[in-house]
C-alpha cells in the first residue's frame, strides 16, 4: 500500500521484478482465498461446456443475482457478455473469463486509491458504519498501514458506547506509535472528535482517524449524532471531515445498499470500505453497490491481519470473484 508519506522515512531500494511479482501475487492470493466462498457459490452455476442460447443466459443471470449482484448489475453483465457469444458453444473457463471482463468494466469506475498525503493537514477521516461492520478493526488496520508508511497519525475513540472499542483502538494506536484520544465510555462523541482534531493539530499530525459508534440505519436518534460530530469538527476546520468512509460488512448482502442510502443522508460520504469478504458467499454485493451508488471503493477486507485490508482493484476483484487466478 502506498499512501504517499514515504518521503518521511529513508527510501527503500526498489524491489526486483521477481520480488514485485511475488508481492503482487501474495496480495492477489489473499484476495482469491478471501473470496473463495463467493466464487464457489458463483461457480456452482457455471459448470461444463454449453451452448449460449437464451435459456443458458437466463440461467446464468439467475446465478449472478443469487450471488447478491442484484438484478440491475446482473442484467448489464449478461448483456455485455452475450453480445459476441450468443449461440456459440463455450467452456466453463471461457464463461468465467468473459464474466470477469464484464464485472471489471462495471467495477472499474469505482476503483479509487485513498490518497491522504495532500493538504490540508491534518487530514480528517471520519469512519461510520452499523454495529458489527468491522469499523473499529478497520481503523486500526489503516492506522498501522499509515504509520508504516511514515505518516504521523492520531486516533480518536469516538465509539463511546463500547468500552471494548476504546480499548481495541488504544492497542492498535500503541502498536503503531500513533497518538490516541479518548474521553472514556459514555462520553460525548462529538467532543471526542473535536479533541482528536485539536490533538492532531497540536502534534502537527498528518492524519486523524475518528471512530464513531456503530448505529443501525433505521435508528433516527443515533443517525442524528453524525451531523453533530461533523458540526463539532467544522468549528476547527470548515472543510472537515475531509473523508467520510462507510465501512460495510459483506455478510449482510443486499442490506448494504440500504445502509449506503441511509448514511448518505446523515453524513457526507466520500467512499466505501467492504470488510469480511472472507466470511461470506455474498461478495457479489460489491458489484451491486458499484452499479447503484457512484461512490469510490477504497479497500476490501479479506482477513484479520493489517495486510488483509487491501486497496480495491477492479480487475483483481472480478477475477477472484469468479474463481480465476491472476
Amino acid at each position: 500500500m502506498v499512501w504517499g508519506f514515504g518521503k518521511k522515512t529513508p527510501a527503500a531500494p526498489a524491489a526486483a521484478p521477481a520480488q514485485a511479482e511475488k508481492e503482487a501475487g501474495g496480495m492477489f492470493g489473499r484476495l482469491f482465498e478471501g473470496l473463495r466462498k463467493s466464487s464457489a457459490k458463483l461457480g456452482d452455476g457455471i459448470t461444463g461446456r454449453r451452448k449460449l442460447d437464451q435459456a443458458a443466459l437466463d440461467e446464468l443471470e439467475e446465478t449472478l443475482i443469487a450471488s447478491d449482484m442484484g438484478a440491475a448489475a446482473a442484467a448489464k453483465i449478461i448483456a455485455g457478455f452475450s453480445e459476441s457469444r450468443f449461440g456459440r458453444e463455450v467452456s466453463e473457463e471461457e464463461i468465467k473469463e468473459a464474466l470477469a471482463v464484464e464485472i471489471a468494466k462495471l467495477l472499474k469506475p469505482r476503483e479509487a486509491p485513498l490518497d491522504l498525503s495532500g493538504p490540508p493537514r491534518p487530514r480528517v477521516v471520519l469512519m461510520v458504519g452499523v454495529n458489527g461492520s468491522g469499523k473499529t478493526t478497520t481503523i486500526g488496520k489503516l492506522c498501522r498501514q499509515l504509520s508504516q508508511d511514515g505518516a504521523s497519525v492520531v486516533v480518536a475513540a469516538g465509539d463511546t458506547f463500547r468500552a471494548a472499542a476504546i480499548e481495541q483502538l488504544q492497542v492498535w494506536a500503541d502498536r503503531s506509535g500513533a497518538g490516541f484520544v479518548s474521553h472514556g465510555q459514555g462520553a460525548d462523541a462529538a467532543g471526542v472528535a473535536y479533541a482528536g482534531l485539536e490533538e492532531a493539530r497540536r502534534r502537527n499530525a498528518d492524519v486523524v482517524l475518528i471512530d464513531t459508534a456503530g448505529r443501525l440505519q433505521n435508528k433516527d436518534e443515533l443517525m442524528a449524532e453524525l451531523p453533530k460530530i461533523v458540526r463539532a469538527l467544522r468549528k476547527l476546520d470548515d472543510d472537515a471531515p475531509h473523508e467520510t468512509l462507510l465501512v460495510l460488512d459483506a455478510t449482510v448482502g443486499q442490506n448494504a445498499l440500504s445502509q449506503v442510502e441511509s448514511f448518505r443522508l446523515a453524513a457526507p460520504l466520500s467512499g466505501l470500505i467492504m470488510t469480511k469478504l472472507d466470511g461470506t458467499a455474498r461478495g457479489g454485493v460489491l458489484v451491486a453497490l458499484a452499479e447503484k451508488h457512484a461512490l469510490p471503493v477504497h479497500f476490501v477486507g479479506v482477513g484479520e491481519k493489517a495486510e488483509d485490508l487491501q486497496p480495491f482493484k477492479a480487475e483483481a476483484f472480478a477475477r477472484a470473484l469468479v474463481g480465476l487466478s491472476p
